[in-house]
């Protein structure tokens, strides 16, 4: 009985060395030397990976205007960017065939684009308008069909505040696609309006009353010069142009008041500012 079981055992031992090849102490080396080799590959590249990040972390900083919100958003991207082909070189070390993983990640790149390419869009455009500047927050712009003032310059959408405090979300897509007003851009703006008097009204009486409106306003930049000239010979009236610089911010408290004090002048003055009228001749057949 002891012997039986002795060769059954004998014969169990055979069958399982049979599948275990004589090299088997080379394998096990070499394999244990790609684990160690792609793990090294893996801390190594990742140590690196934090590094390149944060230098490009500090090289976006200095730059004058950069975001930090986008700063954030550029630093994700290269670090798992990095970090993919890291691990792709790690797995390849071990043997493993890493051509269907990018053929996979280009697959699945190719689809998020197409689903997300009017999210991409925004992005885009987000990131030149943090770049470029053509706005900041505070600023008054007409973009998009839309004025108001930037309360906010995000990723994907800004926020304007209308003057009747409203609040619009605008995709920066539709932003960068169309021209771009700054309305408050500069120090100063030119206000512009058109007065017109009767035909039968004194010209240099006018311009003397205009000239004396205008520079007797106190948030009128008299430095930069003023205009008062005849425009035009309308149909119904003779027309004015009439032009003072002001500070931006003055830009609608000076032109609504010069537009009133303009029509109690010549109220005073007896200078008459006729309304748009037509002369119809009616003839009756006999």
């Amino acid at each position: 009985m002891e012997k039986e079981l002795e060769k059954n055992i004998d014969n169990i031992t055979k069958d399982i060395t049979s599948y275990i090849p004589d090299n088997i102490v080379e394998i096990l080396g070499s394999y244990a030397f790609s684990l160690v080799m792609a793990l090294l590959i893996f801390i190594i590249g990742k140590w690196a990976v934090n590094k390149i990040v944060t230098l490009l972390g500090k090289v976006l900083r200095k730059v004058k205007g950069m975001d930090e919100t986008l700063i954030k958003f550029l630093e994700n991207i290269v670090y798992y960017a990095l970090m993919i082909v890291v691990l792709l070189t790690a797995l390849g070390k071990l043997g493993v065939e890493t051509t269907s993983f990018l053929a996979i990640l280009g697959a699945a790149g190719l689809a998020i684009g197409l689903a997300l390419k009017d999210s991409l869009g925004n992005f885009a455009s987000g990131v030149m308008i943090i770049m470029f500047k053509p706005f900041k927050v505070g600023d008054v712009v007409t973009a998009a069909g839309v004025t108001g003032s930037v309360s906010e310059v995000g990723i994907f959408n800004s926020v304007f505040t209308t003057p009747d405090n409203q609040k619009i979300i605008i995709p920066n897509g539709a932003i960068t696609s169309g021209s771009i007003t700054n309305i408050n851009a500069n120090d100063t703006r030119r206000v512009d309006l058109v007065v017109g008097i009767g035909y039968d009204d004194d010209i240099k009486k006018t311009k003397d009353v205009l000239n004396d409106i205008i520079s007797s306003h106190e948030k009128v930049l008299l430095d930069k010069g003023i205009t008062v000239a005849v425009s035009e010979l309308a149909d119904s009236s003779v027309n004015f142009v009439v032009r003072a610089w002001v500070k931006t911010p003055d830009y609608w408290d000076v032109k609504f008041a010069l537009t009133e004090t303009i029509k109690l002048r010549f109220d005073a003055e007896g200078i008459s500012i006729p309304f748009p009228q037509q002369d119809v001749h009616h003839y009756n057949k006999i």
